[in-house]
């Protein structure tokens, strides 16, 4: 990806976004809007994930005249994108997704990882054409990373970078699904979030409370979006559980920013949704963690314009570009 690309021109194309917890389709045009959706939870094995894609596709297809298909997989893809090597949150393991799927739903299927599907329609239809450097962190069941430098998606020499959300933030701290303990997105994530705030009801007797009830209630039923939306209801342990996960946010963002030295950080992902409840908090971390604060100028952080769309615009571009490519 080189250039600055307009965002216009070119066929329907459709763009899932795989992740942890939902696969989120749609039909989107050249301009980024979104002309059909289609949504299901994630399935947990490989054949039933690829069951439900089909299906996805087949609705949408339909229903729509479209041409490619791209797919933003929360995973670590081979340098081509051709392969998904390993994904913590999916059930694929060296799986050659886009060509086995082209094969069964009859159209062009290119791959990307879902962060750089996002960073990438942050680019083409957000706020980061004017950036030199952006840095996109989605906040999800997991943390994803991108990495736009002069309008080009930075990948590093084998196509993982940069892969933030298992930097090691606690030494032996929370064990992660990618084998390690202590990784940032098991402080700063949707997963972490339930799990700070069932940490904290445990000691508190707190049972009246919103959240405590709904734990009794049904203990699997608490989800991030629960719990922020319990903060902003004045539930005084999602409160302290919010303020918690805006300070490992800003613990990470300097690190960073200390690495990258980016002109704007962008946060999207489910989470992100739900950031004027944490990014002011998160701000003031970050401003007093990042290296050399008082004589560097810091980078912007915001929250993404384009919301839980992005990684399905950025998919569905990418498709869109490869079909042209091809022509």
């Amino acid at each position: 990806m080189t250039g600055i690309h307009d965002g216009r021109g070119g066929p329907d194309t459709i763009g899932i976004d795989i992740g942890g917890t939902s696969v989120r389709a749609g039909v989107i045009s050249a301009d980024g809007t979104m002309v059909d959706a289609a949504r299901a939870e994630t399935p947990r094995s490989a054949r039933a994930l690829e069951r439900c894609l089909d299906r996805l596709v087949g609705e949408l297809s339909a229903r729509n005249e479209v041409a490619a298909v791209g797919l933003a997989v929360a995973g670590f893809l081979d340098p081509e994108r051709t392969t998904v090597n390993f994904a913590p949150h999916l059930p694929w393991r060296d799986v050659r997704v886009p060509e086995e799927m082209s094969r069964r739903v009859g159209m062009p299927v290119v791959m990307e990882h879902d962060a750089n599907s996002a960073a990438w329609a942050e680019y083409v239809y957000g706020g980061a054409k004017r950036a030199e450097v952006t840095c996109v962190v989605a906040i999800g069941t997991g943390i994803g990373a991108a990495l736009i430098v002069d309008g080009k998606l930075f990948r590093g020499a084998f196509g993982v970078a940069p892969e933030l959300g298992h930097l090691q933030v606690v030494p032996d701290g929370r064990p992660c699904d990618c084998g390690k303990s202590g990784c940032w997105e098991r402080y700063c994530s949707g997963t972490a979030l339930v799990e700070t705030a069932i940490d904290l009801m445990a000691p508190s007797g707190t049972h009246g409370l919103l959240m405590a009830r709904e734990v009794a209630a049904d203990p699997g039923s608490l989800t991030g979006r629960r719990v922020a939306a319990a903060a902003e209801a004045g539930d005084p342990v999602a409160q302290e559980a919010v303020a918690d996960f805006a300070k490992w946010l800003g613990v990470g963002l300097a690190m960073v920013s200390d690495i990258f030295d980016p002109d704007l950080i962008v946060l999207g992902g489910g989470v992100g949704a739900s950031s004027r409840l944490y990014l002011d908090d998160a701000r003031d971390h970050f401003a007093r963690l990042l290296t050399g604060a008082k004589y560097r100028r810091r980078a912007r952080i915001r929250a993404t314009e384009l919301g839980e769309r992005a990684g399905m615009l950025g998919a569905a571009a990418i498709a869109r570009d490869a079909v042209a490519a091809r022509r």
